[in-house]
């Protein structure tokens, strides 16, 4: 395309309205993207309003021809993560790119640059992405599965993408997989027989959340994820300040027969958390609750009716995920929540993920309970 390119940082409330404001452009004639509310995408990016910030760094830039916004990428270094062992997939020297949108590979490839430039600056020398930005957000570039919408907390990418990052020399090095799944069938026999002897051992309770003890809940949760997945590839912290953040996020999606807590002689040792399919309603909003957007949702929040129910969650403590008990435990609480879902939201599809391409136990319990891929996400390295 003509005229110079230009890439500078993003240094203004002005910028950061800029960067938000590109993907609507860029996806506007794409039916299976989904637009989030504006409101939340700032937020994203502003250190002020998130908890991520208060162990990370990002400068993000903006890719300019003639005047008009055409690109944009976060680079980022999580201190969490510089922390965290090699064999999981960050470590020392390791930071991160994301929240890449460009109109052409011109504009992609010089934003990356400038990404690993500024990375290369900070000390890296090996890079991660697309990761925007925590790994707790949206991990990892959509390779397959462009012909129907994300999820809720689920990215959408061009098709381009893919060839523009290999081009650019960075190479796969893990994938990242979501399972679709109808919920209107009941399980195979094999597993209706597991959450049945399940049900007549005096060991096992699965009990639903309560919402008015939300934090006392979440520590739970959190408490076991933590253990859970100690040793999964890309794990970092939560920490306090991000979990008040998901807190206020999900609260209003939180319901108390969506999510359980598995406890074994009265010790919580496992959890799965689904949520309402919150791109549903948002899918016609175009990013703003204005001026009838918010009476919209308030109302769907109230009494939520999905077709599709998304597990991001679910875990089962390490001292028990070589046992028997673990997959027990996975298929009784998927069986609560499916009945749930049905009875309650009126929904008849369910979403599983991500689940990382190695997770040999997860990705056996979905394919289990037949369940099929639908999703892939891929994350790319570099060596700076």
């Amino acid at each position: 395309m003509a005229g110079s390119l230009t890439i500078r940082p993003v240094q203004t409330k002005r910028d950061r309205k800029a960067f938000v404001d590109l993907p609507f452009r860029l996806y506007r004639d794409d039916p299976n993207w989904v637009p989030p509310l504006k409101s939340e995408a700032l937020g994203l990016i502003t250190p002020e309003k998130n908890g991520w910030y208060s162990h990370a760094k990002a400068q993000l830039f903006l890719a300019e021809r003639n005047g008009k916004v055409v690109g944009r990428i976060s680079a980022h270094i999580d201190t969490l993560a510089l922390e965290m062992p090699q064999v999981q997939g960050f470590g020392p020297g390791t930071g991160q790119w994301g929240l890449m949108e460009a109109e052409d590979q011109g504009v992609f490839a010089a934003l990356l640059q400038a990404a690993e430039t500024w990375l290369r600056e900070q000390g890296m020398t090996r890079t991660l992405g697309p990761i925007s930005q925590s790994i707790w957000e949206e991990p990892g570039l959509l390779i397959d599965g462009y012909d129907h919408p994300p999820t809720v907390m689920m990215g959408h990418a061009k098709r381009e993408y893919r060839d523009w990052i290999e081009g650019a020399g960075h190479q796969p090095v893990k994938q990242l997989m979501t399972y679709d799944l109808d919920i209107t069938q009941e399980f195979p026999p094999i597993v209706q027989r597991i959450i049945k002897s399940g049900e007549k051992n005096a060991r096992i309770n699965v009990r639903m959340v309560d919402k008015s003890r939300f934090d006392e809940e979440a520590a739970i949760i959190l408490s076991i994820l933590n253990d859970a997945w100690s040793d999964n590839w890309g794990f970092v912290p939560l920490t306090p300040p991000e979990i008040r953040d998901v807190g206020v996020k999900l609260k209003p999606i939180v319901f108390n027969d969506l999510i359980r807590i598995a406890e074994l002689d009265g010790k919580p040792v496992a959890f799965m958390i689904t949520l309402p399919d919150l791109n549903e309603p948002l899918a016609g909003l175009n990013g703003s609750l204005l001026p009838f957007g918010w009476a919209k949702l308030l109302l769907w929040l109230r009494r939520p009716k999905v077709r599709t129910m998304r597990v991001p969650l679910m875990g089962v403590v390490k001292e028990l995920q070589s046992s028997r008990m673990a997959s027990q435990l996975a298929f009784m609480m998927i069986e609560y929540i499916r009945r749930a879902s049905i009875t309650h939201y009126g929904a008849t599809r369910g979403e599983i993920g991500w689940i990382l391409d190695d997770n040999q136990g997860m990705r056996s319990i979905a394919e289990t309970i037949d369940s099929r891929v639908n999703k892939v996400y891929q994350v790319y390295e570099k060596t700076l």
